[in-house]
């Protein structure tokens, strides 16, 4: 089969690999219908993402039709149209149990890597994210092997939904929605969203279902923050015009600040000279400018939420002003099996339309080009979603 390699950073390839085999009982076959490239990736092929070895699969964003399936699978059968979660669980652990599946127990062989030498593992596996969580062969490709087939993939009804309006229930819709549940959105709310990408437009989207009543976005690309505006009417604001964007809401907000801010762009924000120096020499995991502005534009008892990735430790976290100011903090994987149901009621009423953001249709064969104008931002290029078996 054909799927997309990783071979160092900015280095992706399409080649012929082998084709997936059943391994376990309660697995599926995959053909992959429509696959999409996620800002998660772009960590990936900057070589952001430690443990990747070359040759590894990549992809976590997909669906397709059921073609084989395992002994042990009760809930699928052969020739179901299922949308496939980005995290593997297995639905009986400690965790699983109380539905936060991205912390599955036993989906990650060994648990991953420790992380900065300190005892805390990466969670549940992840489809075509690095073996430090598990080394799974991800879903950019036109087959996939699906482990605990009875817990991840949703079947979509025969219903006239398009692969475009539910694919994205794989992760960036639930994790925006999350995001927006973490935030506490509720009628009436105000929020601050910094980070115009996918998951940024879908916490976006996911505040208004809530009944968000302001939602001011921060970027510096200003074709997404006008096609936000535009979309979901947000306010935009330009950081790279507004130097102090924190500020700039809380000026626009009674002196107060907003009820919550979602951090949607995580560990590769644009830092301060200071920050890029302690990256490059490994001395911070992460750059801090979005938590720190989030910090800021919060009002006193408000929340932040962090949907963005984050690694390792952060120079200039601000915890007293946290502190002074009586924040509350909600960050971590989604547990994109527990929304997944719910997301498709309200895309199957016409309540949310994550396909929206949609701009760039590809070929697989095409993927090394999808990522390069995804990561350079050209072509006004918001999402790309692969076809495995060329375009439909």
């Amino acid at each position: 089969m054909l799927a997309l390699t990783y071979h160092g950073a900015h280095d992706v390839r399409v080649e012929t690999v082998p084709d997936p085999v059943l391994a376990a009982d309660d697995d599926i076959l995959l053909r992959v219908t429509a696959t999409a490239i996620c800002g998660s990736d772009l960590h990936i092929y900057r070589g952001k993402i430690p443990d990747m070895k070359d040759g590894d699969i990549l992809g976590h964003e997909f669906m397709g039709v059921v073609e084989e399936v395992g002994r042990g699978v009760t809930r699928l059968r052969r020739g179901d149209r299922v949308v496939v979660p980005f995290t593997i669980s297995c639905g009986d652990c400690f965790f699983c149990g109380r539905k936060l599946f991205a912390a599955c127990e036993n989906t990650n062989p060994g648990r991953g890597a420790i992380l900065n030498k300190k005892d805390i593992r990466a969670g549940a596996g992840l489809f075509g994210y690095s073996h430090l969580y598990g080394g799974y062969p991800g879903g950019q490709a036109q087959y996939v092997r699906v482990p605990k087939a009875n817990v991840g993939p949703l079947v979509i009804p025969d219903t006239q939904l398009s692969d475009e309006q539910v694919l994205f229930l794989s992760d960036i819709l639930p994790t925006g929605y999350q995001a927006a549940l973490n935030a506490q959105v509720t009628a009436g709310s105000t929020i601050a969203i910094f980070g115009a990408g996918p998951v940024g437009m879908m916490a976006a989207a996911s505040a208004r279902l809530l009944g968000a009543e302001r939602i001011f976005m921060v970027d510096h690309h200003p074709y997404r923050l006008a096609f936000a505006k535009e979309t979901y009417g947000v306010l935009p604001i330009d950081f790279d015009q507004i130097d102090d964007p924190a500020a700039f809401i809380i000026e626009q907000t009674d002196h107060r600040g907003v009820d919550a801010s979602i951090d949607a762009v995580g560990f590769e924000a644009k830092g301060s000279t200071v920050e890029t120096v302690l990256s490059t020499l490994k001395l911070e995991g992460s750059s801090g400018t979005s938590l720190r502005w989030a910090i800021a534009a919060t009002r006193r008892g408000g929340i932040v939420s962090v949907p963005g990735v984050y690694a390792g430790f952060i120079h200039g976290f601000l915890f007293g002003d946290a502190f002074e100011k009586g924040l509350s903090f909600t960050s971590g994987q989604t547990h994109a099996q527990r929304f997944m149901p719910e997301l498709l009621r309200h895309i199957e009423r016409g309540e949310l339309k994550p396909d929206l953001i949609v701009s760039h249709r590809l070929p697989l064969v095409e993927a090394a080009r999808g990522y390069e104008i995804f990561n350079k931002k050209e072509e006004d290029c918001r999402k790309v979603v692969l076809t495995p078996f060329g375009l439909s």
